[in-house]
């Protein structure tokens, strides 16, 4: 009787050791890293610079998979209908997370029941650059030319809600001007349309509009930030060319669907700060344009709801619709 006791023991003890795969430490496959927005933007970018680093790091790879469409929706509700295991991930930006609420009658998803905020990742501002054909070299000059021909401007944007949009609208309200908006999928799309002169204006993230400007491909005008940035000192923020507080930030970083586990929350978080502390991370940031700029869980959720209420006045005081 013993030994049978015995040889059931070792059996049972063979089978757990078989099953042990499924319970493997996190991660043992490759990582899929939706990023709602088209190829060659800032987030496709600067996200590709951020999925190279955590692989190396985490051992298995970090696959991009770019979502464009429906103002962040598309790859965002492609989030929302993923297991909570950890192996999809997606970047939560300004957009996604917080202007979407006012802009959209109906957004798909709730930011605080269907969404795991892991950390923020970087911030950016924007150049508002113009096709090297249209007679402005300066903010005031803009000012007045688009007073002179109300709705004869068009600016692009990489979609409706991104700051890309929300920014020009500002500047709209701030400055009494009229300009007609026209919204890409995809930020390369724009860029083409401007440098070809088929729109004259956009305000765009530094990483896609700064190798554009240093090409001479486009002209500044101004940046966003309210102090001028270290990578283009020589170009004068909108502030302080005639639109006293004018101020406009991107964010965004890196979330998951509701009800991840704990640990594995905690594990990426930890990672995602290593990546960023990187000298490889920090420098090609740096020479985008953007600033790296991790934080916790609880901190990347407040800052969701501080600009949410943020842009609401802006949607508000401007009149920025979906178009």
């Amino acid at each position: 009787m013993r030994k049978r006791f015995l040889l059931l023991t070792l059996v049972l003890a063979a089978l757990a050791t078989v099953s042990m795969p499924g319970l493997a430490a996190y991660p043992d496959k490759p990582i899929r890293l939706i990023v709602p927005s088209g190829a060659g933007g800032a987030p496709d970018v600067l996200m590709r610079t951020l999925a190279l680093q955590l692989s190396q790091q985490m051992g298995v790879p970090f696959v991009i998979d770019n979502k464009p469409g429906g103002s962040y929706t598309i790859g965002t509700m492609d989030l929302v209908h993923s297991p909570a295991d950890g192996y999809t991930l997606a970047y939560g930006n300004v957009v996604s997370l917080a202007t979407n609420r006012s802009l959209l009658a109906n957004v798909p998803y709730d930011v605080d029941k269907d969404l795991t905020l892991i950390s923020n990742t970087l911030r950016l501002v924007n150049l508002m650059i113009v096709n090297n054909s249209l007679p402005v070299k300066t903010v005031p000059e803009l000012i007045a030319y688009a007073k002179k021909n109300p709705g004869k401007l068009a600016f692009a944007s990489d979609g409706n809600g991104t700051t890309a949009h929300l920014g020009m609208e500002l500047f709209k309200s701030m400055t009494g001007t009229y300009m007609l908006h026209v919204p890409y999928r995809a930020v390369t799309a724009a860029m083409t349309d401007l440098i070809g002169g088929s729109v004259q204006l956009m305000m765009v993230n530094t990483p896609v509009s700064g190798p554009q400007v240093q090409a001479g491909r486009v002209r500044a005008l101004g940046i966003s930030s309210s102090q001028r940035s270290p990578a283009y000192p020589d170009i004068p923020t909108i502030a302080e060319s005639g639109v006293p507080g004018f101020e406009v930030v991107a964010w965004g970083g890196i979330i998951g669907p509701a009800n991840m586990p704990k640990d594995i929350v905690t594990r990426l978080n930890a990672e995602i700060r290593t990546a960023l502390a990187s000298p490889a991370v920090r420098e090609r940031f740096k020479a985008l344009g953007a600033e790296t700029v991790p934080s916790t869980p609880e901190e990347f959720r407040e800052l969701a709801r501080r600009e949410t209420v943020k842009w609401a006045k802006v949607v508000k005081f401007s009149g920025a619709k979906i178009d």
